[in-house]
């Protein structure tokens, strides 16, 4: 009895807390000019859990089938009555009526917690319109899009991939390589929205920091072609500079989220250097004289050429990888990091760290990581060489050298972790 009272106690909060968001969007409205408010709302979540006991008391589901569509044409005939008068062709309002009575429902027939949690977001649905009417408004095809394309790798693609190793040295496993090529397409695609929200008022600072998360490649070569047609150059190459800290510390949160064991041989020159890119950065852009100059945008992370390519390279890479390892020990790792790194670090990170399955010592693991960072910093650097004048590079380039000598003095005089 004691469990039956709590959760139609439940029942009618869930009704109440809707409620309270309709009521609150009504409150001006005159007294009985509305058909539901937080009364009715509560009240609702209440009658569907009290059905629901009766049903189970009975032992005849009818009874709450038959509530429920009593309740149904109730509601929405008095729905349809408020939504003539008023000329308001929503059914949202229907909607919440009925998602309140099966929530109620739900809380004494079935898990109350997940009754419990679909009430809060009802509520957190409706109290968000304007909010996610802003983002429709907002949203682009291409955005819209990539969305669906990230809903298809995830909920239909990955489940249908086996996954176990299709290669005799246990390093292609295409259910590890499309995981891993979703999970950094998200990382890119939390980015290019972060771009999107903040925008580029904020200036070079924000901008260069937010498109790091997607690409620092790509953003120091955009400042690069900047800085070929800028009067102070020094500040873009600050950016860039803060950029590489951004890709470091990327890569330590995904060797922390992936195989932390590694982090420990990792994570001092990692930090190190990103301290020092941090330090260069933050002194070259202390000389902008207030200029804003025209910062990196994140491309759009979900163009599907790329991201398949992606997924090829790093089944190479990782196949490369395993083979080397099995052949050559670490020197064959080490060398397909440094090669793999140069132009994308994060299918030279990923590769490595998924053999510390396959037996790989964690110290080489950590040596590769370490290895591709380096490479994917000479060749940042290389690009900016080519596309950039002497006053952007040359900064870029004295701190990368900083951040290598940081790092390197870092893992001799601190002690591992």
């Amino acid at each position: 009895m004691d469990t039956l009272i709590a959760r139609l106690g439940l029942a009618l909060a869930i009704g109440l807390l809707v409620g309270l968001e309709r009521g609150w969007r009504e409150r001006d409205a005159p007294d009985r000019s509305r058909t539901a408010g937080i009364r009715t709302f509560g009240i609702s979540g209440l009658l569907g859990g009290i059905l629901a006991a009766l049903a189970d008391a009975l032992g005849a589901v009818s009874v709450l089938v038959g509530g429920f569509i009593a309740f149904a044409a109730i509601f929405a005939w008095y729905k349809a009555r408020e939504a003539a008068q008023d000329e308001d062709f929503s059914v949202t309002g229907v909607i919440a009526g009925l998602g309140v009575f099966a929530l109620g429902a739900l809380s004494v027939a079935g898990d109350y917690r997940a009754a419990a949690a679909g009430g809060a977001a009802l509520a957190a649905v409706l109290a968000s319109r304007e909010i996610l009417h802003g983002l429709l408004k907002r949203l682009t095809w291409i955005e819209l899009r990539s969305a669906l394309i990230l809903a298809v790798m995830t909920a239909i693609v990955l489940p249908l991939l086996p996954n176990r190793t299709m290669d005799p040295w246990g390093g292609f496993n295409p259910w590890e390589v499309w995981f891993l090529t979703v999970l950094m397409a998200s990382i890119s695609f939390a980015g290019y929205v972060a771009v999107r929200v903040l925008g580029t008022r904020r200036g070079l600072l924000v901008s260069s920091l937010v498109g790091a998360v997607v690409s620092s490649t790509a953003v120091t070569m955009a400042l690069a072609r900047n800085a070929a047609s800028a009067s102070n150059p020094r500040p873009l190459a600050g950016a860039a500079s803060l950029a590489a800290m951004v890709s470091v510390l990327r890569v330590c949160a995904v060797v922390l989220i992936l195989e932390p064991s590694v982090f420990g041989a990792v994570g001092i020159p990692a930090i190190g250097a990103a301290l020092a890119f941090a330090a260069c950065g933050a002194f070259m852009l202390a000389h902008d004289q207030g200029k804003r100059e025209k910062g990196a945008l994140a491309r759009n992370p979900f163009e599907l050429g790329p991201l398949l390519l992606f997924a090829l390279l790093f089944a190479v890479v990782a196949t490369a990888s395993a083979a080397l390892a099995v052949q050559f020990g670490g020197r064959g790792l080490l060398a397909t990091s440094a090669l793999a790194g140069t132009f994308d670090v994060d299918v030279s990170v990923l590769s490595a760290l998924r053999l510390v399955k396959h037996s790989v010592p964690v110290g080489t693991v950590g040596q590769a990581v370490l290895v591709a960072l380096v490479a994917n910093a000479i060749g940042r650097l290389s690009l900016a060489v080519f596309a950039g004048p002497v006053r952007f590079w040359l900064p870029l380039g004295g701190a990368t050298l900083l951040a290598a000598i940081t790092g390197y003095f870092a893992t001799v005089l601190l002690p591992n972790v």
